[in-house]
């Protein structure tokens, strides 16, 4: 398994064209993994998770 490469929404939605706000949705359903929040205190999600989930697909 990969180690987890933690980004913030914003830094998520310019590598894989999903819009934040749909991120922090998807974060709220659990449809992905919250890692805690960085210094600024911004959701951090895992960005591999994120280009392999079934939604990111369909999106």
């Amino acid at each position: 398994m990969n180690e987890p490469l933690l980004v913030d929404a914003y830094a998520a939605a310019a590598a894989t064209g999903i819009r934040p706000g749909t991120i922090r949705v998807w974060l709220h359903r659990g449809k992905l993994t919250h890692h805690g929040h960085d210094r600024q205190g911004r959701a951090l999600v895992d960005l591999n998770e994120l280009q392999n989930a079934p939604a990111a697909k369909a999106a």
